[in-house]
């Protein structure tokens, strides 16, 4: 599984025209699912976002983690993160899950995150999504699992 993190004072997604989820100060999600993920990669990385400290203590360092600010979480299925680049100029999207692997595992990893008992909101699987964000820093990583 692969996650863009982003550090977000606010986001939100919109289908149709309409708010469909949003969330404050927190995390912003992008996840995508390869067809060699299982549900163990899904736990993995939800425990990496969980605890990974990208949140500033009072010195500036980045000491705190999503659970130690009480941050919230907006999870959005993202398909091409999964798309390979190298060659030509067409993403090839061959390491992407079929359809319904993808959905479990991307329902799973939500799960996962949702333990933690943290505001956790999602968009859309498949639905064309306006995604809304304003980054903190900006503070963006990327999280292979």
């Amino acid at each position: 599984m692969k996650a863009l993190i982003q550090r977000v004072k606010r986001a939100s997604v919109a289908i149709g025209g309409e708010l469909f989820s949003s969330i404050n100060a927190g995390l912003l999600v992008f996840v995508g699912v390869e067809k060699d993920d299982e549900k163990e990669n899904a736990e993995k990385l939800a425990q990496k976002i969980l605890n990974l400290r990208i949140f500033e203590d009072e010195n500036d360092k980045m000491n705190f983690s999503v659970l130690d600010k009480h941050g919230e979480i907006l999870i959005v299925s993202q398909f091409t993160l999964c798309g390979d680049c190298k060659k030509g100029t067409r993403p090839s999207f061959d390491k992407s899950a079929p359809l319904d692997k993808a959905v479990d595992l991307y329902e799973y990893f939500v799960k996962c995150v949702k333990q933690s008992n943290l505001t956790v909101k999602t968009g859309k699987f498949r639905a064309m999504m306006d995604v809304e964000l304003v980054n903190d820093g900006p503070v963006t990583f990327f999280i292979e699992k």
